[in-house]
């Protein structure tokens, strides 16, 4: 009875330490992340647009020139943005951490460092970070003279968990 309990003791000891080994490498990669951030953090995006956390840091400005806008998004752990569409397609640069991206009817897909993703003229769609990493995303969206952005109804719980069930 007693080698029992030592047994059933030093098993939960050890789940427990695992548990904490697994918290903390998870918490050290978020930080991770933030810290080989390239651009700044920049301004909180509004919740009419976000479900959690997103800070936006634009980078090339709308003008007659160029035609187009660059910028930086930051997503907290767990935060995304609601469904939108562009009129004239959206890139983006997966610059650190990790995250989501869906097209309307199609499977949602992951996305890392160094992935490059290619959202397509006026096709709804959305992004945002995994429940347990920050994202960094850099965005480009070109011929801007045909518009920016749409936002539409935001990403539910249950759209944003369906990848946990494919």
């Amino acid at each position: 009875m007693k080698k029992t309990r030592n047994k059933m003791r030093t098993k939960l000891i050890l789940t427990l330490a695992a548990a904490l080994i697994f918290t903390i490498q998870g918490f050290s990669q978020s930080n991770a992340d933030a810290k080989q951030a390239i651009f700044p953090k920049g301004e909180q995006g509004p919740a009419s647009n976000f479900t959690g956390k997103a800070f936006n840091y634009g980078l090339v400005a709308n003008d007659s020139t160029y035609h187009t806008v660059v910028g930086n998004v930051y997503f907290e752990p767990g935060a995304r943005s609601n469904w939108h569409r562009h009129p004239a397609g959206q890139i983006l640069v997966i610059t650190a951490g990790e995250g989501y991206h869906q097209i309307k009817g199609r499977p949602i897909e992951k996305m890392r460092k160094g992935d490059v993703v290619k959202c397509p003229p006026n096709v709804e769609h959305w992004h945002g970070a995994s429940p347990n990493s920050a994202l960094h995303q850099m965005y480009i969206i070109p011929n801007t003279e045909k518009g920016i952005v749409e936002w539409l109804q935001p990403v539910t719980d249950k759209e944003y968990n369906a990848l946990n069930k494919q």
